[in-house]
């Protein structure tokens, strides 16, 4: 019978990855915490918290697991197009906490709640302001109409959550931010769990072991966050 791992409110480690519960999404762990400390060390190890607020803190590390190649990302011809002439402003790190706070908006509709609860946010904005987390924006006019945040780590940006208000917007911040991690030569981009969206931009699953051999040779690669020297 499979038992899942407790985590101690004291001790920082995780159990192996091969320990993650044999079903949809590899749940791994339960409890801790959301420290900035924590957080690091489970991304380093490809663990990442997804839970809802009635629920305690979740552990995950999915088998397969979704992730994109830069240089496969996909741009259908009409994308193309679209991101050619769009009339939007893109911006980086420019409002981190009205971009993840526009993604729980966005995950909340229709729901009783969002995974990216308050203490999700804080833990985030957390750090972003430490320099871990990354935003891009995409803006019509003063107003944010879409846009995603993640981790950058080594030569690996683990992607969390996007938001598009206007059609097409989320692609358009998705694209911007694998181009300037190519052009930073990142080796990877962590997708977490399949989405039709994610893969109709290139993104596809691998076997867990050969990601975990991947992320921890591309984390100990030295890059720095370096998005102004693109825009």
């Amino acid at each position: 019978m499979e038992v899942l791992h407790q985590l101690d409110q004291e001790k920082l480690d995780f159990p192996p990855f091969e320990q993650a519960l044999n079903q949809p999404n590899g749940l791994l762990a339960i409890g801790g915490d959301l420290s900035t400390e924590r957080l690091l060390i489970a991304y380093r190890q490809g663990i990442f918290p997804w839970y809802e607020a009635a629920q305690p803190i979740l552990w995950w590390h999915p088998d397969p697991r979704m992730v994109l190649y830069p240089e496969e990302l996909h741009v259908s011809r009409s994308l193309a197009k679209f991101i050619k002439s769009h009339p939007y402003r893109i911006t980086c790190d420019q409002d981190f906490v009205g971009l993840i706070k526009a993604c729980a908006e966005q995950r909340g509709k229709g729901r009783q709640g969002t995974w990216i609860t308050p203490e999700m946010q804080q833990a985030y904005i957390r750090l972003h302001t430490e320099g871990w987390a990354h935003s891009v924006e995409v803006w019509e006019q003063d107003k944010l109409v879409g846009g995603l945040y993640g981790l950058a780590i080594g030569a690996v940006f683990f992607g969390e959550s996007m938001f598009s208000q206007v059609n097409n917007t989320s692609k358009l911040a998705f694209v911007t931010l694998v181009r300037k991690l190519q052009a930073q030569d990142y080796k990877l981009i962590d997708c977490q769990v399949a989405s039709k969206h994610l893969s109709s931009l290139g993104a596809r699953d691998i076997p867990r072991r050969l990601f975990m051999r991947q992320l921890l040779e591309a984390i100990e690669l030295p890059r720095k966050w370096h998005w102004q020297e693109y825009v």
